[in-house]
């Protein structure tokens, strides 16, 4: 989508510059961050985790994905992906429920609600992953809010003295001793919040890509490069 806006001068990707000139027609609109984009004449604009475009004039604004029809890229996704790395690589891991090995091969940071389905589906796929050297960062994500019931059993969890068990027993239904204490699940909403998380599962891989919803543990190896080094049904038998 294209918006025309009223231009005087010419900003050439500067953020000060090109954030006056749109504030005479979106004065609610503030870029945070701005660089020259891949298509010529095009400035990429940052409101938070958001992406845009803006023409280095400063009197268009493009919304919507930037394609590259070379390489059939979404640029728009993976500066998105970019920004989203960032933000989650800046957490602190101790403000995590974290399972997994500390020498991992790959880390996956995970929105999970402890009454959704397919969180607990994919918290059965856990095991292998570990299996495999993936570490598991679960970040509580109660979907109703923080002040629905879910919030109070996800602070549960949190404030449990194995936190890995209790939410095994919560992801499978089972009942957990009410306990409150200091902790983070109120921030890990608001971070799903920021981050645009609107279901669970919600996983963020190493590099920001999201992925929404149940996915076997073969798959995910997959879509993190990796080979499984264990063969589980082997083992099994």
């Amino acid at each position: 989508m294209f918006l025309l806006l009223a231009n005087t001068a010419h900003a050439a990707c500067d953020v000060d510059a090109i954030n006056r000139i749109v504030s005479k027609s979106l004065p609610n609109v503030k870029f945070d961050e701005m660089r020259k984009a891949p298509v010529r004449g095009l400035c990429e604009a940052q409101i938070d985790t958001e992406v845009f475009y803006v023409s280095e004039k400063g009197d268009f604004l493009v919304v919507g994905n930037l394609i590259s029809v070379e390489s059939g890229d979404n640029l728009t996704l993976k500066r998105r992906g970019a920004i989203v790395k960032k933000i989650v690589a800046a957490q602190d891991e101790s403000q995590m429920l974290v399972i997994g090995p500390a020498n991992a091969r790959a880390t996956i940071t995970v929105f999970t609600d402890v009454d959704c389905p397919y969180c607990s589906k994919l918290h059965e796929e856990v095991p292998e992953l570990n299996r495999q050297g993936v570490k598991i960062r679960y970040l509580l994500y109660p979907r109703n809010g923080v002040n629905s019931p879910t919030y109070k059993k996800s602070v549960s969890v949190w404030c449990a003295a194995d936190r890995a068990e209790a939410i095994g027993i919560a992801k499978a239904g089972g009942r957990l001793p009410e306990k409150t204490c200091k902790n983070p699940v109120a921030d890990h909403y608001r971070l799903g919040a920021r981050l645009g998380v609107t279901g669970t599962p919600t996983l963020i891989l190493e590099d920001g890509t999201r992925i929404g919803g149940y996915v076997p543990a073969a798959r995910l190896l997959t879509a993190l490069g990796l080979q499984p080094e264990i063969n589980s049904s082997s083992k099994a038998r």
